[in-house]
């Protein structure tokens, strides 16, 4: 099966890390082809950015219909354009937001999320809302570093995420914790050793979501909201 991965910002080193991380847990028999726009914005950290990133982002999905893929992981914390991909795409399409929530209340009755500036926090509390998980989210912690800051300085960045989680663990009544941004997923292994419970890296869970629903052979329901948009 082929999955494509796409971070919606236009850094190519953060894509490439991006994509490492999904080879890593996806199996011997998936190919991950891992995209980034060529135009857009170089990080997303607010509303503004998810727009601007969106109409690069749908273009891809757009682009590859004709190749069968099977499936596409919109690799942003905030989901941007989630719903209008699933209209577009033949393929289910998960972000990875969505997928960390699912993943953790699987293995927790609650969780926090460690994220990135505090002013993306608003948008993390949106997503909660909208995926029904309000009651399921302690907290959410913001390191306030800019993303750019988890390729550039990664040691500063992974030294105040891992201090982040280890307050969470300590303080919000909490059995795991959700990473909030795609730019740490490289992190999370060594994240889940020192803290010592699970942290949800939303790029990895992704990837093992598009593969159970391959396995299953279920697609987006194309009846109703979901429908290809109408021709214009």
């Amino acid at each position: 099966m082929k999955i494509q991965v796409i971070n919606p910002n236009t850094s190519k080193d953060m894509t490439h890390s991006i994509g490492l991380s999904a080879k890593h847990v996806a199996l011997p028999t998936t190919e991950i082809i891992a995209v980034c726009p060529e135009y857009g914005v170089a990080s997303i950290e607010g509303h503004y950015d998810e727009a601007i990133a969106s109409v690069g982002l749908l273009e891809l999905i757009q682009n590859v219909q004709s190749e069968k893929m099977d499936g596409h992981i919109i690799a942003c914390f905030g989901d941007p354009a989630l719903h209008a991909a699933r209209e577009i795409a033949t393929a289910p399409v998960i972000g990875i937001a969505e997928a960390a929530f699912h993943m953790a209340t699987l293995v927790a009755t609650k969780f926090s999320i460690v994220t990135t500036l505090a002013r993306t926090k608003i948008i993390a509390e949106h997503l909660l809302h909208e995926y029904g998980f309000t009651q399921k989210c302690a907290k959410i912690r913001c390191i306030d570093l800019p993303v750019r800051t988890l390729e550039e300085q990664e040691d500063v960045a992974y030294a105040q995420l891992r201090a982040s989680c280890i307050e969470a663990k300590e303080h919000d009544d909490i059995g795991a914790i959700v990473l909030g941004c795609g730019g740490m997923s490289k992190m999370v292994e060594q994240l889940s050793k020192e803290v010592g419970i699970p942290i949800i890296d939303g790029v990895t869970a992704a990837v093992k979501l598009i593969e159970s629903l391959h396995a299953l052979n279920i697609k987006t329901s194309k009846w109703g909201d979901y429908a290809p948009p109408t021709v214009k």
